[in-house]
């Protein structure tokens, strides 16, 4: 997970297109709103204990509720055929499987705060299992079945969840909103801490908690740059792993370390100390001899290549296995025999699924093609489960043999509502960037693209800024979306990006309005001198949270462009660097802080460029985005209303760094379109 997300929730305003009658077309139409937010949209799954099921989530909108409900669905591993197997008035989500498969726990808030439940696999009802007042997270059955792990965001003073509840209701119900705060991080992405700290516990099947593993005002989770699960069982049921902060002020600390505790009551013990940057996503090896777990090597540096450890419970020794491997391990799961490790890894705008064996060595790439996120390994060792997506379709599970071959869909959530639509497929292109280097891009036509007409161009800028674009169905920054009204859509991965080794990753640090910059003029120039139904003089961007920077420094720096969208954007380096919450970040990519490199903020702070703004441009911003602070944007807005550049504001008082409510994300896309369409129609 990158730092500056892109934004939104992004669903689409309604939108038609004027087909010929007779067309090869005439029976689909472009994307609206109303389909996109008709899309179930497939979350977290698990394989059960004989291979046979995979369980997973499902989570569906409804415009008119202006709000989501999450179920959880089956499907075969052998012929797909999924069916809603748990559905309630509330969210129910993160399902887990008993050592026997008999039963499925998972969290439901149906009763108003998220609880663990239980339900038989085999038919009856759900049965409440905890009641814990602060809520639970994440819950993990131990192998041998006695034993639930969970997750709950607690008063570190409390010695019970009696004392717990009494200081949330006590919490809930004064009329005092003032906060007394004495160290940082005291808010975090879009919430504030209020006092409490995230505990590990451990409960028996009865829901009575027996154990709490971390005290005090430590966090497992970690609060930021965590795993996939951030604990795992011993095969055995003996010992826990988890990771966790060990940092005074965590707030400049990237060093997550993996602790070891024998069970119930054991004391734990760091494993990775000697590490001071990010150890995160512990998982015991089916026999019981490793714990595999992810490793970045420079601290405070959230954007280092993640290598795949191997920590041997004998010797207590940890052996790093992909450090010649120049790209960085995303999910990984161990095969049934102990000897191998799948994983996914982006490459080149796609995710691979490669696997490598313990012994080290040169990984395979099983699957190198497509978008493949997550990936399960069936306990017999003949099947991976697995999502995909591609730019014209949205998440589904697939499955192939242990050697990625034969690829088969499992569920086809989506299957009637996209054939519906008209979505083309992403196209590839490269071309030389900064410094000769070769950049890579991806361009998104038009429904019912005519290759006789001229068409205005959308360039689209990625956040992160160590992300990039991929051949994916994206949710909050779907192309499809910008393509829908008639415009053709560009994407570049520009010097910073991921998934083009971490040489290119580490460039955009010290650099953010450098080669990054210079990429992305490039690849317009590219785009425009080898794509002639592009019109030339109707270029349009937008971007979000660094891509929204990247839009405030192109105001700055060029007027090529007849309209930008900035949504979450830096446009001050030092007030932002005085709001955000997770300092490491400015104090890695301006080398230093304000004081200590007081020339590089100003350097890289598009207020510096103010005088030069005459490109029209729509800013957006919520109030509760934590990471990038609303008043970046209302900086922006108020240095170009001064100098009489047409610009527009949009504001919301009740969204983060995401707009997450279906009719906030419908103004949006309303609000988007319409600044569009004024200026490149």
């Amino acid at each position: 997970m990158k730092r500056f997300l892109l934004p939104l929730f992004l669903l689409i305003i309604s939108l038609s297109v004027i087909i010929p009658a007779g067309s090869a077309d005439a029976e689909q139409r472009a994307i609206t709103f109303d389909d996109l937010i008709a899309f179930g949209r497939i979350g977290s799954f698990e394989i059960s204990p004989d291979g046979e099921w995979v369980v997973f989530t499902v989570t569906w909108f409804d415009k008119e509720e202006n709000s989501s409900n999450t179920d959880i669905y089956l499907a075969s591993v052998k012929d797909g055929e999924p069916r809603r197997f748990v559905k309630s008035a509330g969210n129910d989500y993160s399902p887990c499987w008993s050592h026997d498969g008999r039963m499925i726990a998972f969290v439901s808030d149906r009763d108003g705060t998220p609880q663990i439940w239980t339900i038989p696999i085999n038919g009856g009802e759900s049965r409440k299992l905890s009641d814990i007042p602060t809520g639970v997270s994440d819950p993990l059955w131990s192998p041998d079945g006695k034993t639930i792990a969970f997750t709950s965001r607690v008063y570190p003073e409390c010695e019970d969840m009696e004392c717990n509840g009494k200081k949330l209701e006590e919490f809930r119900n004064s009329k005092v909103r003032a906060r007394v705060i004495d160290r940082l991080m005291y808010r975090h992405w879009n919430h504030w801490r209020e006092g409490r700290w995230s505990h590990l516990f451990l409960a028996d099947t009865d829901g009575k908690v027996i154990a709490e593993v971390n005290t005090g005002e430590t966090d497992v989770p970690p609060i930021s740059l965590g795993g996939e699960r951030d604990y795992a069982f011993s095969p055995d049921g003996s010992q826990i792993c988890f990771t966790m902060n060990p940092d005074e002020v965590i707030a400049t600390s990237t060093n997550n370390d993996l602790y070891i505790m024998n069970l119930p009551d054991g004391e734990a013990r760091s494993i990775t100390s000697e590490n001071f940057s990010n150890d995160n996503n512990p998982r015991y090896s089916p026999d019981g001899r490793y714990i595999a777990y992810r490793a970045q090597m420079t601290p405070k540096f959230e954007a280092d290549r993640y290598r795949l450890m191997l920590y041997d419970r004998k010797n207590g020794k940890a052996r790093n296995l992909t450090e010649d491997f120049d790209y960085s391990i995303a999910h990984f799961c161990w095969g049934p025999d102990s000897r191998m490790i799948y994983f996914n890894a982006e490459n080149k705008a796609q995710i691979s699924i490669g696997r490598i064996s313990i012994e080290g060595g040169e990984p395979d790439f099983l699957i190198r093609d497509g978008f493949n996120m997550n990936l399960r390994i069936a306990p017999n060792g003949k099947h991976i489960v697995f999502s995909r997506q591609d730019i014209a379709h949205p998440t589904e599970l697939y499955r192939s043999t242990e050697k990625g071959k034969g690829i088969t869909r499992l569920t086809g959530i989506n299957n009637e509502l996209v054939s519906e639509l008209k979505m083309n497929d992403a196209e590839y292109f490269w071309f030389d960037g900064a410094e000769g280097k070769k950049v890579h891009g991806i361009l998104l036509k038009p429904p019912f693209f005519d290759s006789d007409s001229e068409y205005p161009l959308v360039m689209l800028i990625h956040g992160g800024p160590q992300g990039s674009f991929g051949n994916e169905f994206h949710y909050r920054w779907n192309a499809q979306m910008f393509a829908s009204p008639g415009y053709v859509v560009a994407m570049v991965n520009f010097t910073g990006s991921t998934g083009y080794g971490q040489q290119f990753t580490n460039a955009i640090s010290g650099d953010w309005g450098g080669r990054p910059y210079i990429d992305i003029m490039k690849g317009t120039d590219y785009i425009l001198e080898n794509y002639p139904f592009i019109d030339e003089e109707r270029i349009g961007a937008a971007g979000a949270s660094y891509g929204g920077f990247m839009i405030n420094w192109i105001a700055g720096h060029t007027d090529r462009f007849e309209c930008l969208v900035s949504h979450d954007g830096v446009y001050d380096q030092v007030s932002m660097y005085g709001a955000t919450e997770e300092l490491w970040f400015p104090e890695w990519e301006m080398k230093g802080t304000p004081w200590e490199n007081p020339e590089m903020y100003r350097k890289f702070s598009p207020s510096t460029y103010a005088a030069n703004f005459k490109t029209p441009c729509l800013i957006v911003h919520g109030e509760n985005d934590f990471r990038v602070p609303y008043t970046q944007g209302l900086q922006f807005f108020t240095a170009l209303q001064r100098q009489g550049v047409e610009s527009r504001l949009l504001y919301y008082p009740d969204e983060d760094h995401f707009v997450r409510k279906p009719l906030n994300a419908e103004l949006w896309w309303g609000t988007i379109h319409d600044w569009f369409d004024r200026y490149l129609k």
